[in-house]
């Protein structure tokens, strides 16, 4: 299992999420991370997935 840091701003850079999210791999945390994502109702939202390494997973503006 995997660490991946997930953000989330609004339009006026205001932070709405800062967590640490837990993925068996990339392809995982693409998939798992959209419907988590969504279920909290932000995918409109400015948002970032990243592993631990920088590498970005998803990225929305």
């Amino acid at each position: 299992m995997e660490n991946y840091r997930f953000t989330a701003f609004e339009k006026t850079g205001e932070t709405l999420f800062d967590e640490v999210w837990t993925f068996a791999n990339d392809d995982a945390a693409k998939i798992d991370g959209q419907k988590q994502i969504e279920e909290k109702g932000i995918a409109e939202k400015t948002h970032r997935l990243v592993n631990s390494s920088g590498k970005l997973i998803l990225f929305h503006v």
